[in-house]
Formats: structure tokens, sequence, C-alpha cells
């Protein structure tokens, strides 16, 4: 999720940003959201989003990113955590 805050300074400054971090008994939830502004029509995706997509998923984990209503942008990753002492 560092990916996330690299992509905050490089994507949508000046911006504020706001990570979140969850523990349940079962799940550590991390959220990465921004109020900055989208990237131009037409600017080529970068491979920081797929490659968060690739790590969550080899922890069994879901992840979702996408831009927010009006402005900014969110990335959430929930990975198990099945065999993890508490």
């Amino acid at each position: 999720m560092q990916e996330s805050l690299t992509n905050v300074i490089k994507h949508a400054a000046p911006a504020r940003c706001v990570v979140r971090v969850d523990r349940t008994d079962d799940a550590m939830e991390i959220e990465v959201t921004d109020d900055g502004r989208r990237a131009p029509a037409g600017h080529p995706p970068g491979h920081g989003l797929v490659g968060m997509r690739e790590r969550v998923a080899v922890y069994g984990g879901e992840f979702t990113a996408g831009p927010l209503a009006g402005r900014g942008f969110r990335v959430h990753a929930r990975l198990p955590l099945e065999g993890v002492p508490a």
C-alpha cells in the first residue's frame, strides 16, 4: 500500500491523503483515500495498481481501487489473517 501514497504524490498532489488501518478478528484492512485531482484524459495507466492487486492476491486478499465521486481516489485492501498469531 506504500505504492498508494506514492501515487497520491505523483498523480493527485496537491491533495490531502488519509490512511486507515484496521484489524478485525480475521483480517487486516488498509485504505488510502485522497481528495486530489484526477489524471488527465488519455494519461497512460501505470503498473502500481496492477502490482498492488497481484501482491494482495498472493495472500488470498481482496483489492479495489478507483475514483471517488467528484474528486479523489480510493485504494482498499483486505488481507486475511488466517494462520497469523493474534
